[in-house]
């Protein structure tokens, strides 16, 4: 049996309304960065909308990996590209989707410790109690026995096409993957998109 994960389809309206509650925490705590530092890939997306809303104009990056294909883990997570810019002297806020393990995040905020801020807070959307590392601002805490992998807006199709081909393993064709998600992990979407995941995932050129 294919090794499926209980899924939540997250919308741009949960996403708004998660940015606007780590916003408002920032501004009840009076601690405005001056930078925010975007988590890749999970949190760039995040970061750009909490630099709307906070009035933050600078943000730089930095990649620290652990999770690989969709609810699969690569193993220990790593910072495998640094930060894109100076943070020495800023108050930084640095941002990623979720705290799953919460390892990446940790990371991420030594990395930027290290390179000299004169503050250095963290946010995420998502929390999962019980994770190594507490944001400082987080929108929803999510308690590990309701775990769930989260598909966010921002990687629906390549969370898609690595789904749908696990749940093709249990019975080929589009409309029988998409009755395997939905019963398997919960994951509703059209049948149209699983025809065009089913698709992309039959060719490897198409994603690079």
């Amino acid at each position: 049996m294919a090794e499926l994960p209980r899924c939540r389809r997250a919308t741009w309206a949960d996403v708004d309304g998660w940015a606007d509650a780590v916003a408002r925490k920032v501004r009840a705590a009076g601690a405005l960065p001056t930078t925010i530092v975007g988590v890749t890939r999970g949190g760039w997306v995040p970061a750009r909308l909490l630099a709307d809303r906070l009035g933050v104009r600078r943000i730089v990056s930095l990649r620290a990996q652990h999770w690989g294909v969709t609810a699969t883990k690569d193993g220990v997570a790593a910072v495998t590209e640094g930060l894109s810019g100076p943070v020495a002297g800023e108050a930084v806020l640095v941002v990623d989707d979720i705290t799953d393990s919460g390892e990446s995040l940790k990371l991420a905020r030594e990395h930027v410790a290290a390179a000299g801020p004169r503050r250095v807070d963290t946010a995420a959307f998502l929390h999962i109690g019980g994770a190594v590392h507490v944001p400082t601002y987080f929108a929803e805490e999510i308690d590990r026995a309701a775990w769930a992998w989260i598909v966010f807006p921002w990687n629906y199709w390549e969370d898609l096409i690595a789904l749908a081909g696990r749940a093709a393993e249990e019975g080929p064709g589009a409309e029988a993957v998409r009755a395997t998600l939905l019963g398997r992990c919960g994951l509703d979407v059209p049948t149209a998109d699983v025809k065009r995941a089913l698709s992309e995932r039959a060719t490897p050129s198409a994603r690079g």
